[in-house]
């Protein structure tokens, strides 16, 4: 995580005149780790990241200080400058790292595109949330995990992945991902159908109140993605 993501995200909350409490309950977490992960002693999970930059109305690229008009490279999740280029080298894929070692890179995608296209990495151990929490996001979600071995909670059943193995469903159902093995876990991820839900959903509010139909959780894992390519 960036040492000046802590600070950004404190500056999100303070500009929208949020409390600690109130962000940490409407997420579904305690005021402690939010404070935490504000001031850089403890990074967040995939989970607790995208539901903080979700509810606070900001996309990724802006809790890391990713500027306008820069190259693949430069920038997170997206590209908010002239046209993608049709090949990506590996080099160039944008990538963030999350807690305790899920890393994602964006692959090549198009402005506009049906789809986003992500190669997805779980250290031994790493899961997509610290809490536990299975996490909910518009959109059809579909993976091929090309090397190592990762357990899927999908409602009330359990898969446990191999290499070759591959997945789909709508990723409204509630969902969690762990590597429970000695080894890195890693595939190439498509969800589609995201991108328009997300453009209807509400913007962070400016106060403590929260209007009917807010999402107050980790409802959208890629939504910080959603403002970049338009």
């Amino acid at each position: 995580m960036p040492d000046a993501l802590g600070p950004r995200l404190r500056a999100a909350r303070m500009e929208r005149g949020f409390s600690l409490r109130s962000v940490a309950e409407a997420l579904g977490v305690s005021a402690s780790l939010i404070s935490q992960v504000e001031i850089g002693k403890t990074q967040p999970s995939v989970s607790t990241l995208l539901a903080l930059a979700s509810y606070l109305g900001v996309s990724l690229d802006e809790l890391l200080g990713i500027q306008a008009g820069g190259s693949p490279q430069d920038a997170v999740f997206g590209h908010a400058g002239p046209e993608l280029p049709d090949v990506q080298r590996a080099a160039d894929n944008p990538v963030i790292e999350m807690e305790n070692g899920v890393r994602w890179e964006r692959l090549a995608a198009g402005k506009g595109g049906p789809a986003d296209a992500l190669l997805v990495t779980y250290e031994p151990g790493a899961s997509s949330s610290i809490e536990g929490k299975l996490m909910r996001h518009a959109g059809l979600e579909y993976a091929y995990l090309i090397e190592g071995e990762l357990t899927l909670n999908l409602d009330f059943d359990t898969y446990v992945l191999h290499p070759g193995d591959s997945l789909q469903f709508d990723s409204v159902r509630p969902h969690l991902y762990t590597n429970h093995g000695k080894s890195v876990a890693r595939g190439v991820w498509f969800v589609f159908g995201r991108r328009a839900h997300n453009q209807g959903l509400p913007d962070a509010p400016r106060g403590e109140q929260v209007p009917a139909g807010m999402p107050a959780s980790a409802v959208d894992v890629l939504r910080a993605m959603d403002d970049i390519e338009d």
